[in-house]
């Protein structure tokens, strides 16, 4: 009451004569405006518990660069069918697996061709190709299924490299990626014939010297190979048209895929012809090491390959690699297997780049590793889909968060998104509500897969631990269509700054069609 009576006072008479404090009410401030980033965050907030709106919002959302993606793995098992059928390949019922004519019905070993027509037997196949519908039961796991596929389709694979290749960058397309990273074993059969002439007594600089002389070849092949397989992609994609596909417009390089599960010979040959070719060929920008990493020979010779790579690194210091390590799981392997694959893939094989990670805190002091992988910037490929279909881990059991909390870049990958059934759509949708992942972690994510691709040119950001533009690019916006001349000058000499670049146009474009209402 008396508050009320002083302030009567001090309306009517305009002070306040023995009257105590008044509570007066302070200017309303002005509001806050949010800009394009935070309504985009809150309208992700908003539909995030909701699976179709997010799935669509996350479809739209730009994406950088697939980092991990193997070729072979990377097509739907709809696309190889339908090339075996045109090519007159046969497929033995009992395995689903793809032989070469004659067919012969009677013993079972029908033409592909008959599944266009056989709706069980076209079933079947897309089954045995990939993990659609695949339960595991006490015979077959999700680890075996998975890898078994690769065998059934492999005949057809290998005659159409081109393909693939379209339908991978037409998909990329569609997932608003802008840049892959595809793994690939170039020449295999030319390193092969080359392994059988070259004596073998586990010294590195012998082999090196004895395989020296058919390099070229292996070189001249790979070239072919990759000349071929991208002529194909641009005429089935009409890249020269007038209505070219999307997937034409998506940047590609090549890892040149290791097979860790053969005998150490033809292991040493294949990274030799990886590092060469990446130092001869700019569409190499690496080597990978591929095939079960707990495979026999994988886990028999892991310390042996790590240090044929200790040996090729120190030849060849230029080349980048990135290393499937810790793809592992408690009762896939022995204790003792699961205590060292990360650290000596990063400390001996020199990994820039670690696929999949997922057993890292079954490592020897696995925090004093988090830590050294933070401070030394190693990027970890997370696949979501690949991790529970294959290990069986996801959602809690699932290290992201440890790296996440330890500040070890990450970012999302395919790994085989035609087996899996999956693309790099659904692998963000299933990070971000396996995680609870905001969108700007997502965003860090997708800027995070340019900034640790392999593709040549100096970043556009000042550090790995921010997003700050360089000192050329500081006055500029990022992604702005007409930057200031001394950021295009940066912009025309550094070809991973323009994928940068071009990443923050579409996410600036994205977010304001959210703050639209589009």
């Amino acid at each position: 009451m008396q508050h009320r009576l002083c302030a009567f006072v001090l309306f009517a008479l305009g002070s306040l004569v023995g009257c105590g404090p008044v509570a007066t009410r302070a200017p309303a401030a002005a509001p806050v405006r949010e800009d394009a980033a935070q309504i985009t965050a809150r309208h992700f907030d908003a539909i995030r518990h909701s699976p179709p709106q997010l799935e669509a919002f996350l479809r739209a959302m730009p994406k950088g660069a697939d980092l991990h993606n193997h070729l072979s793995g990377a097509i739907y098992a709809e696309d190889y069918l339908e090339w075996a059928a045109r090519d007159g390949d046969c497929v033995e019922r009992a395995t689903s697996t793809l032989v070469a004519p004659p067919c012969d019905a009677a013993l079972d070993r029908p033409p592909v061709a008959d599944a266009l027509r056989d709706d069980a037997l076209y079933r079947q196949l897309i089954d045995a190709w990939s993990m659609r519908d695949f339960v595991a039961d006490s015979g077959t796991s999700g680890h075996d299924h998975f890898f078994d596929t690769f065998g059934k389709f492999h005949l057809v694979n290998k005659a159409h490299r081109g393909d693939m290749l379209a339908r991978a960058t037409h998909q990329a397309a569609l997932d608003h990626a802008i840049y892959l990273e595809l793994m690939d074993t170039l020449a295999d059969a030319q390193i092969r014939m080359l392994v059988e002439h070259t004596p073998w007594d586990g010294d590195f600089a012998h082999a090196q010297a004895h395989l020296h002389a058919g390099m070229a070849a292996v070189l001249a092949q790979a070239k072919t190979e990759l000349d071929t397989a991208e002529q194909r992609r641009r005429d089935e994609l009409r890249c020269a048209g007038a209505q070219p596909d999307p997937g034409c417009a998506v940047q590609v390089r090549f890892l040149y895929q290791v097979l860790r599960g053969f005998p150490a010979p033809v292991v040493f040959a294949q990274m030799l012809a990886g590092f060469e070719l990446a130092m001869n060929d700019a569409r190499v920008v690496g080597i990978n090491l591929v095939m079960p990493e707990d495979g026999y020979i994988s886990m028999r010779d892991y310390r042996e390959q790590m240090a044929m790579l200790d040996y090729l690194h120190g030849k060849y210091p230029r080349v980048h690699i990135s290393l499937h390590a810790g793809e592992l799981a408690p009762g896939l392997v022995p204790p003792d297997g699961l205590r060292f694959h990360i650290r000596a893939a990063i400390e001996r094989g020199h990994a820039q780049r670690i696929g999949h990670g997922v057993d890292v805190m079954h490592e020897d002091h696995p925090h004093e590793l988090l830590a050294e992988m933070a401070r030394r910037h190693v990027l970890v490929e997370i696949c979501p889909t690949s991790n529970r279909s294959i290990l069986g881990i996801g959602g809690d059991d699932h290290p992201l968060p440890i790296y996440l909390a330890a500040q070890v870049p990450l970012a999302i990958a395919t790994d085989d998104e035609g087996v899996s059934r999956s693309d790099l759509s659904r692998e963000f949708a299933i990070a971000a509500t396996s995680w609870n992942l905001s969108y700007g972690t997502l965003k860090t994510l997708a800027r995070n897969s340019l900034e640790y691709a392999f593709v040549p040119g100096a970043s556009l950001w000042q550090g790995r631990d921010g997003f700050e533009p360089v000192r050329a690019c500081a006055a500029a916006t990022p992604g702005a269509a007409t930057p200031d001349p001394d950021c295009a000058a940066f912009l025309a000499g550094s070809e991973k700054a323009r994928l940068q670049w071009q990443l923050e146009a579409q996410l600036h474009d994205f977010e304001a069609g959210i703050a639209a209402g589009r």
